[in-house]
């Protein structure tokens, strides 16, 4: 084994015959690669980067892919071992081993790990790479008289006659028939088989669309127009759309121009609760195979949806996060919704960024990038305004109905019930009465954010985090948010053993309560992670929504997602403050962006919308300009305060992360990690800053101290080299094998 970096791109296959050893990456956390002598049993493709092997590991056997070709090694050939077989007869897509290198290098991630989160796990596993099948019985043209004397067989002919296009065996059986009966029907010339794929089956002639385009307003019509200009290269487009202004029939149009030239168009969405809803427009609109890639799907039906996106048969792919590294054999565009979403950035393992991959792999193949938002990130906004993309602006909504203004409303010295003032009472009382349907907004699950003695002050905090436990009354339970620990709510104090126990602030369970005492005939759908456990819970709430009977929604941010709410025409934010004064300097920015996306829910139809935001700062600049000019104005205030403190996008980030159960070891090792990068920062005269270290926002999490050391540059070249040298520094550090430690690549939260 060599001490090849993972990080480096493959070579080339070297001639045929020139090469004596085989670089594999493998599912280990370390940065290089391994080097294996070939199995004696070459696959039918000769050897060559991209092969999956089955490789002696120390004391198992993994799955690794093969990464290049070598003509030599440096350990000597007798401490090599043998590839134990080859898996595949064909390597990988091309695609694919690209963005997972160029993913590898970006993020300072192992190669092999790399490629273990990007591939399905039926292939992690040695599983071969073909999509399921399964075997249609077709009617052959034939003389029906021929069966008189077999009538069980006649009757199964006269069955399958029914269905032209075929029944699979297990319809057959479901009819009382046999496959003996099937068997001698083939053997007579009256039926055949036929073996099709499960997945993305391709239709037989006729037109691409199921349903007619909708006709577009003038903006819309511009911006399209935009995107057809260059489809044959790369074409990066930031569509800046208020709520509700058609950026989806945006890209259901250009998909239809794609689809009529046989290329397919990758669509990321940034929730699994987004993925039915979208799958089922895209699937009314499009005659074409649209398939979706998210983690609610089996292993053997994600490896489906992967095997018909890498043969082409697939040519739109709906998916999450991980959907960015799925194959595509001929690539049309990549289209990134609701592209300022948190959701698109991995916070553990491979710390990727998927948004900023679809730009990356849009270069790659020289296609069309499409990224939508009513609420920009402050990365794409900043692009757009310098030229580097093309800027595309909707402002009008197509009921006309500008959207709603945020209007603040003083929470100070006001009583309320469940988080709630009078004047937010009253308006949802009107918004009933008219027959229409009411969002509250509030982003806390539970009954109460924390548990406290009126006696002597004690609050219920949580053993393993710097945090306070929140009350939950479904199951009755204390529970901390951060590490999921759990406990049963106490009968008195454990300071002074007073039972004046009192639930302090609001919950969307307690919000939930309050309102269905207020309005006992009204139906209140609560939605959050704790209601919405169970699979298609989520999208059974919904649909009992859209019928449009008047109803009260109580929900987290699961909501302020995308969703088209058509007869909600109210929207109360409980408390718009939790997110406002946080220590993260992006804090601002993702509260502004929420609460347009929530504020964006009402009014979507032919009623115009309300919003009401409860707060305790209505004086704050940032909150006025907000309700007052929107999130527009404000972006390109806080893009100019940011340029003046050189943060990003103005400058280049990461973030080490250093935590261990003890301290002092974390705080140790990332103060010699601080000063050695400080030394080689002015040894090598690389313009970057280094900062700390410093606890992190919470400093104790799952009983584990967290501490952080950032790095920023001006350039992204300088900031690269000096996380490339830090990470070799930890590999090295005996130290740093006693604490955990990642390296965060433009970091999108300090937590």
């Amino acid at each position: 084994m060599s001490d090849s970096v993972s990080a480096q791109p493959s070579s080339p296959g070297l001639p045929k015959g020139a090469f004596q050893v085989l670089k594999v990456a493998l599912p280990s956390p370390l940065r290089r690669l391994f080097d294996y002598l070939p199995a004696p049993r070459a696959p039918a493709c000769g050897w060559q980067p991209g092969l999956r092997v089955r490789v002696p590991f120390g004391r198992r056997d993994v799955v690794g892919v093969v990464v290049s070709l070598a003509s030599g090694s440096d350990l000597p050939r007798s401490q090599l071992r043998a590839i134990g077989e080859a898996l595949d007869e064909a390597p990988l897509p091309s695609d694919w081993q690209w963005l997972c290198q160029f993913a590898a290098r970006y993020y300072q991630h192992s190669l092999g790990d790399t490629m273990q989160h990007a591939m399905p796990a039926r292939l992690r596993q040695g599983h071969p790479m073909a999509g399921r099948t399964q075997t249609l019985w077709l009617p052959l043209p034939n003389d029906e008289t021929a069966l008189a004397r077999a009538p069980k067989q006649a009757e199964l002919y006269a069955l399958l006659r029914q269905h032209p296009h075929g029944l699979p065996g297990r319809a057959v059986s479901a009819h009382g028939f046999t496959r003996e009966q099937l068997l001698a029907l083939q053997k007579k010339g009256f039926i055949q088989p036929q073996e099709i794929t499960l997945t993305a089956a391709q239709p037989t002639g006729g037109s691409l669309l199921a349903s007619p385009s909708l006709p577009l307003n003038r903006e819309q019509a511009t911006a399209l127009s935009v995107l057809h200009e260059k489809l044959d290269g790369y074409h990066p487009c930031l569509l800046e759309g208020v709520t509700g202004s058609g950026k989806t029939e945006i890209y259901l149009q250009l998909i239809e121009a794609l689809a009529a030239k046989g290329k397919q168009s990758l669509v990321l969405v940034p929730e699994i609760g987004l993925t039915p809803q979208t799958l089922a427009r895209f699937k009314s609109r499009f005659r074409v195979p649209v398939v979706a890639l998210h983690s609610g799907l089996t292993d053997p039906e994600r490896l489906d949806v992967w095997e018909a996106a890498a043969n082409g048969r697939a040519l739109v792919i709906i998916g999450t996060r991980s959907a960015i590294f799925t194959p595509l054999a001929n690539p049309g565009a990549i289209i990134v919704d609701e592209e300022h979403d948190g959701s698109y950035k991995q916070h553990d393992g491979l710390r990727y960024h998927a948004r900023d991959l679809a730009v990356a792999r849009a270069h790659y193949h020289g296609i069309p990038l499409l990224l939508g938002s009513a609420t920009p990130s402050f990365e794409s906004l900043q692009q757009a305004l310098t030229g580097a993309y093309r800027h595309l602006r909707l402002t009008q909504r197509p009921s006309r109905h500008p959207p709603a203004k945020l209007e603040l409303i003083d929470l100070r010295h006001q009583r309320r019930q469940g988080g709630l003032l009078p004047s937010a009472i009253k308006a949802i009382k009107s918004t009933l009465a008219a027959g229409k349907q009411a969002l509250i907004f509030i982003n806390r699950r539970g009954f109460a954010p924390s548990l406290a003695c009126h006696s002597c002050g004690w609050m219920a905090e949580c053993g393993q985090c710097d945090a306070r436990m929140t009350l939950h009354r479904q199951p009755p339970l204390l529970a901390c948010h951060h590490c999921d620990s759990r406990r049963a709510l106490p009968d008195a104090c454990p300071d002074c053993g007073s039972g004046d126990l009192r639930a302090l602030g609001s919950g969307t369970e307690r919000t939930e309560e309050t309102l269905q005492g207020l309005f006992p005939d009204t139906t209140v759908h609560r939605i959050d992670r704790d209601s919405t456990r169970k699979k298609e819970s989520f999208e059974q709430v919904l649909k009992e929504i859209q019928r449009g009977e008047p109803c009260l929604l109580v929900g987290t941010q699961m909501l302020a997602k995308g969703h088209h709410l058509p007869h909600v025409t109210l929207v109360v934010v409980v408390n718009a403050d939790g997110g406002l004064y946080a220590a993260d300097f992006r804090a601002l920015e993702h509260s502004a962006q929420l609460l347009e996306q929530v504020a964006g829910r009402a009014g979507r139809a032919a009623h115009p919308g309300r919003v009401l935001v409860q707060t305790l700062h209505p004086d704050d600049p940032h909150l006025g300009q907000l309700a007052e000019h929107g999130y527009g104005a404000l972006a390109r205030n806080l893009l100019e305060e940011r340029r003046i403190a050189k943060l990003p996008p103005f400058c280049f980030m990461a973030l080490l992360r250093v935590e261990s159960p003890q301290e002092q070891a974390a705080l140790a090792l990332a103060q010699h990690a601080a000063q050695a990068l400080r030394q080689w920062l002015k040894d090598a005269n690389v313009p970057v800053r280094c900062l700390g270290p410093v606890p992190a926002p919470m400093e104790r999490r799952q009983n584990r101290y967290h501490i952080h050391v950032m790095i920023t540059a001006d350039k992204r070249s300088h900031r690269h080299a000096a996380a490339n040298w830090l990470v070799q520094w930890l590999e090295a550090n005996r130290e740093a094998r006693k604490v955990r430690w990642s390296i965060d690549i433009d970091p999108q939260t300090l937590a």
